[in-house]
């Protein structure tokens, strides 16, 4: 077999080990009901704030405790704890995504990414696009 071709192969079989141990890295979007299955796994979960539930953030008390109520997006709800303050524009997001695992009867979070509603309405787009 000529060098080359050895070492064609070589390259090929490390893009492949690498490829697989990328993908056993790469995390789903899961919802409450597969982190409560599996406690103590991390999982991302995508949901919306629960508005009607009491959102909890007293930074006289504990200024690295936040916690508040999650819908995911099957409908399942859970109590999110995150042990960090809370985020600026965390009431304004249209979206949350959460990473952590569940803990007992709550979500533990140690990252929260925030979906915010766009920066300009349809209007304002429409406006600018006339003045150009």
């Amino acid at each position: 077999m000529k060098k080359s071709s050895i070492i064609g192969l070589i390259v090929i079989a490390l893009a492949i080990g690498a490829i697989i141990s990328m993908y056993g890295d790469a995390s789903t979007y899961e919802g409450f009901e597969m982190a409560r299955n599996n406690p103590g796994k991390e999982y991302h979960v995508v949901g919306v704030l629960n508005r009607e539930k009491e959102k909890y953030y007293n930074p006289q008390e504990n200024p690295n405790f936040f916690s508040f109520y999650l819908t995911d997006e099957w409908g399942n709800e859970s109590k999110v704890v995150y042990k960090n303050p809370e985020p600026a524009d965390f009431d304004r997001s249209e979206k949350i995504v959460i990473v952590g695992s569940m803990e007992g009867d709550h979500f533990e979070a140690n990252k929260i990414l925030l979906k915010c509603p766009s920066k300009y309405t349809d209007d304002q787009v429409k406006t600018a696009e006339n003045n150009s």
